[in-house]
């Protein structure tokens, strides 16, 4: 058996924010991960951190606060939030934000994104970001990374604390010990159809485009342990992607945030654009057909922001995923969609923009922010989109400190999460860029807890 203070289970943003915060602590950490590099499902994220009142916001004139984001936050996930871990995304956000700039994470631009009511969504190359705190972590003497190291199960001893982990490594069994606490970060169940068809099998439909490791075991173990689950019942696809995601290339397209609409294969409208994109991927799956499509017209293309994942509309144009007609009588033809339905149905659009009044009661962009532009500037457009299972979003019960809770609300002595594996979090909704912004912040927040040095201020 090897000995360490902490042990944590992921790879991931949370799970490697997790070990340079320990290794900085001066903890002896070993960071296990499944998979044969780390990275997880973040280098498959949107790509966007939520974080208010940075310097890059004000060096470009937005006025943001944290308590806007958490009013956001809590807004978008229709107040089903554990309202105490938003406030601690809250009070953390910014000191996070600029922990990351300081090790390395270079932050491209600021987009109005889905659930923002101004301009946060942070953009960040989550490839570069993995890499800057894997060197980070691997330079520490004491932080030990091992891949292609699956942990099967989780010891408890005699006085019930959790501190034992059980893995695999070159077809051995192996345990490590760990003296102060374990760190959950191995996402969710996005890759497990049976975890999936037991809490969600409304999602059938989705394609499934997670990480592949992400089949549940860090959750499984914990629930061993006696831990409780939280947001199972909001569990939601992601609109926005091509059928041809299912492949090697997760292309996607949310131009419906930058005044496109969104249309059934009847050529009418069904949804509210502005909503968040998983309330979108509910609204989608419950129209007969397996596909909707964006429409939008030259006036959204000139948006086109190059290189970002969810708004380079061009390079998708070059890669043949997006349809382009000078009318809308001819990209009709081309998405297979009743002409006269699609003028009929542009026409009401452009009509709502006018006189404010929509059918489905879109008068923004995204969330409060961002003014509906006619669709009527040749040349036209549109992008097949299906929904996708990219991440859960619902998971262990966390409090504010990161410890994993029984049914009580009580701390699982030993044993914490961070990520994408902790539920209670995002509640019914989803704002984009929160998801990256908890892994970095509560991944933090675990390793302190764990060692003792976290400052609790939110009761």
């Amino acid at each position: 058996m090897d000995d360490y203070e902490l042990v944590i289970v992921g790879g991931g943003l949370a799970g490697l924010c997790a070990a340079v915060e320990a290794g900085e602590q001066g903890a002896e950490v070993l960071l296990l991960e499944k998979e044969g590099k780390v990275g997880g499902s973040s280098v498959l994220s949107g790509r966007y951190m939520a974080f208010a009142g940075t310097a890059m916001q004000k060096e470009q004139g937005m006025e943001d606060t944290a308590e806007m984001l958490v009013d956001d936050m809590l807004e978008v996930g229709g107040r089903a939030n554990d309202e105490k871990l938003v406030a601690a995304y809250g009070e953390l956000q910014l000191d996070t934000y600029n922990w990351l700039v300081e090790h390395g994470v270079e932050f491209l631009s600021i987009q109005a994104v889905s659930g923002h009511s101004v301009p946060r969504g942070h953009t960040i190359d989550s490839n570069q970001a993995i890499q800057a705190f894997y060197d980070h972590a691997v330079s520490m003497p004491n932080v030990t990374i091992a891949v292609d190291s699956p942990v099967i199960r989780l010891g408890r001893s005699a006085r019930g604390h959790v501190e034992q982990v059980f893995y695999e490594q070159g077809g051995r069994r192996k345990t490590a010990n760990a003296a102060k606490r374990i760190v959950l970060t191995s996402g969710g169940f996005s890759q497990s159809k049976e975890l999936l068809g037991h809490f969600a099998p409304h999602l059938k439909r989705t394609i499934r485009i997670g990480g592949p490791g992400n089949k549940g075991e860090g959750i499984r173990m914990a629930c061993e342990h006696g831990a409780w689950m939280k947001d199972i019942p909001y569990l939601s696809g992601t609109y926005g992607f091509h059928p041809t995601a299912e492949g090697p290339e997760k292309s996607q397209a949310l131009a419906f945030y930058k005044g496109a609409i969104i249309i059934n294969r009847r050529g009418k409208r069904f949804v509210n654009e502005s909503l968040s994109y998983k309330l979108l991927g509910n609204a989608a799956l419950r129209e007969k057909e397996n596909s909707t499509y964006q429409i939008w017209d030259q006036t959204v293309m000139d948006q086109s922001v190059p290189g970002d994942k969810l708004y380079d509309f061009e390079r998708l144009l070059r890669k043949g995923l997006i349809k382009k007609a000078e009318s809308l009588q001819k990209l009709a033809e081309q998405i297979d969609v009743s002409p006269d339905a699609l003028r009929r149905t542009v026409a009401e659009y452009n009509e709502g923009v006018q006189n404010g009044e929509d059918e489905f009661g879109r008068h923004t962009l995204t969330h409060h922010f961002g003014k509906p532009t006619p669709i009527r500037t040749a040349p036209f457009y549109a992008f097949e989109t299906k929904v996708a299972m990219l991440a859960t979003y619902a998971g262990l019960s966390v409090s504010t400190k990161a410890e994993v809770l029984n049914p009580y609300d009580e701390p699982i002595s030993g044993l914490y999460a961070a990520g994408e594996i902790a539920g209670g979090f995002h509640g019914a909704g989803y704002m984009t860029g929160s998801s990256l912004g908890k892994a970095a912040i509560f991944g933090r927040v675990a390793v302190k807890s764990a060692l003792g040095k976290f400052q609790q201020t939110i009761t």
